[in-house]
Parts: structure tokens; C-alpha cells; sequence
């Protein structure tokens, strides 16, 4: 149980003092572990234990990707953002998709494009050092 609190106050006080930039890194992060989990819950036998894996990490990865996406600034027309906005749509189709249909296909697209858009941003963290400092 001490192991367990110790690694929750980590967590907090590593959000809690992250730049904004690390803190979408980190969200990135959190996307790609609940895909990861619900990939795992794929592969497990016992059908109640794998619809709850499948469905606990594909609505981590909505909800976090959701958030994503209504934090854009759209008022300010930007073709980044409204780019952006259309891709988080596109994935978060494809999880609500895969987690009705208890179907992993559709996945693989959007894991794809988030470890590319993760790695994208974490590159660009790394080359500003007031960012990536944290």
C-alpha cells in the first residue's frame, strides 16, 4: 500500500510542476497506455475480464483524446487547429468504434498516428529548452 501512495504523490506532483508541454506529452501518454491496455484485454480469454480491459482502456483513450481536442483554441482560426480537431475526431471515432463493437481493428491506425504525433512532440519539447525543462 505504501508503494502505491508514494507512486500516486509522484504522479501528482509530476503534473503539477510540468510545463504545459510536458503535460500534453503526458496526455499522449496516457492515450497510448489505454489503447495498450485494451489491446491486452484483447488477448485475455475470460470474456467479462476482457470486455472490462478493452472497455476501461478505450474509454481512458476517449476521454483523455476528447479532452484533447475540446482544449484547441478554435477561435482562432488556425489550420493547425482545425487539423487537429478533425484528426482527435477521426480517432475517437475509431476507439468509440472498436469498444462497441469489442473490435481491436481499427486501432492500429490510431495508435500509429498518436506514437508519431507523441514522438513529433516530444521532439519539439526537447528543442525548447524552457519546455522541456518542466
Amino acid at each position: 500500500m505504501q508503494d502505491s501512495q508514494s507512486v500516486q504523490i509522484y504522479k501528482e506532483a509530476s503534473v503539477n510542476t510540468a510545463s504545459p508541454g510536458v503535460l500534453i506529452l503526458m496526455l499522449y501518454d496516457g492515450v497510448l497506455q489505454g489503447i495498450n491496455r485494451a489491446e491486452y484485454g484483447f488477448t485475455l480469454p475470460n470474456m467479462v475480464r476482457r470486455n472490462e480491459e478493452v472497455h476501461n482502456g478505450l474509454m481512458r483513450a476517449h476521454e483523455i483524446l476528447r479532452e484533447l481536442q475540446q482544449s484547441l483554441d478554435l477561435e482562432v482560426e488556425t489550420e493547425f487547429g482545425e487539423r487537429m480537431y478533425a484528426l482527435y475526431g477521426f480517432m475517437l471515432d475509431h476507439i468509440f468504434e472498436a469498444n462497441v463493437k469489442k473490435d481491436p481493428e481499427g486501432l492500429a491506425p490510431v495508435k500509429e498516428m498518436l506514437q508519431d504525433i507523441r514522438e513529433a512532440w516530444d521532439q519539439m519539447l526537447r528543442s525548447t529548452p524552457t519546455e522541456a525543462g518542466g
